[in-house]
C-alpha cells in the first residue's frame, strides 16, 4: 500500500518525502525571543555632502545613475522612471533637492513610503521635488511601470 502511494507521487515529491525526514522543518519563523542581536553589524553610511562645483550635466548623469541603482527594486523602478521624465527639466536648485532626497536618507524604504504617501514626509524633505515625486508615484496616466527604462532615450533629442 505504501509503495503504491510512493510510486504515484511526482519525482520531486518522492525525493522530498524520502530524503527529508518529517521531523526536520526548515524555514524562517520570525524573530527569536532569545536573539541577542550581537551578530548584527551596522555599517554607517558617510554623510551626504552637496557638490556645489559639480557641472550640471555631470550632476544629471550621476543622479540618473543613482536613481537606477538603488537597494530595492521598487525604488529602482520609481526613481529611474521619475528621473527619465524630470531630470532634464529640473533647475539647478531642484537637482540639488533631488540629490539630497535620494542620497541623504539611509533607508530606501523611507523614500518609497514618502513618495507613495504611506508615511508623512519629514519637513526637511518637504519641497517641490518631493511634491513632483509624489505626483509621479500616483501614476494618473495608468502607465505600466514594471521595469526601468532602457537607456536608449539618452541618445534621443530632448522633447
Amino acid at each position: 500500500m505504501a509503495a503504491a502511494r510512493l510510486c504515484s507521487l511526482p519525482r520531486w515529491a518522492l525525493c522530498r518525502h524520502v530524503l527529508r525526514p518529517a521531523s526536520l522543518q526548515r524555514g524562517y519563523r520570525g524573530d527569536s525571543p532569545t536573539d541577542s542581536g550581537k551578530d548584527v553589524l551596522e555599517i554607517p553610511l558617510p554623510p551626504w555632502q552637496e557638490r556645489p562645483d559639480e557641472p550640471l550635466e555631470t550632476k544629471r548623469a550621476r543622479l540618473l545613475y543613482e536613481s537606477r541603482k538603488r537597494g530595492m527594486l521598487e525604488n529602482c523602478i520609481l526613481l529611474s522612471l521619475f528621473a527619465k521624465e524630470n531630470l532634464n527639466r529640473m533647475s539647478e536648485q531642484q537637482l540639488n533637492l533631488y540629490d539630497r532626497l535620494i542620497n541623504e536618507p539611509s533607508n530606501d524604504w523611507d523614500i518609497y513610503y514618502w513618495a507613495t504617501e504611506a508615511k508623512p514626509t519629514p519637513s526637511e524633505f518637504e519641497n517641490d521635488v518631493m511634491a513632483m515625486l509624489r505626483e509621479f508615484a500616483k501614476n494618473k496616466k495608468r502607465e505600466q511601470r514594471l521595469r526601468q527604462p532602457d537607456l536608449e532615450y539618452l541618445f534621443e533629442p530632448p522633447r
